[in-house]
């Protein structure tokens, strides 16, 4: 066993080298630790499928989204211009933006694709 190593699902030490694997006896995970690495230096805002998101970019909203508090209706098709990524996102909701006719507003990056 290397005691350096975890499993990245269950935390457990106990894992073992199988091929080009490591193994998790304790939660059946198996993983390589080389393309593990990876996606985690990739971290950020992401839309629907996938494309990463930047401060300024312009989205298209992808399903008709009812706003809370509100009777208004921010429809699928909605091109939204000049986006602000949120940090300490609340609720998942990491997009801030101003949307016409209906105003400020928040959206989350899963309803979004880049225009």
């Amino acid at each position: 066993m290397d005691s350096d190593l975890q499993c990245p699902q269950c935390g457990s030490a106990n894992v073992y080298h199988d091929g080009s694997l490591w193994v998790c006896p304790d939660c059946g995970h198996e993983w390589n630790p080389d393309t593990a690495a990876a996606p985690e230096a990739e971290a950020g805002v992401r839309d629907a499928n996938g494309n990463p998101l930047a401060d300024g970019d312009a989205v298209t909203v992808i399903k008709d989204l009812k706003v809370k508090g509100s009777s208004l209706v921010v429809k699928g098709g909605t091109k939204v211009k000049n986006i602000r990524l949120v940090t300490d996102a609340v609720d998942g909701h990491n997009i801030a933006c101003k949307i016409d006719g209906i105003g400020a507003m928040n959206l989350k990056s899963e309803f979004v694709r880049k225009a």
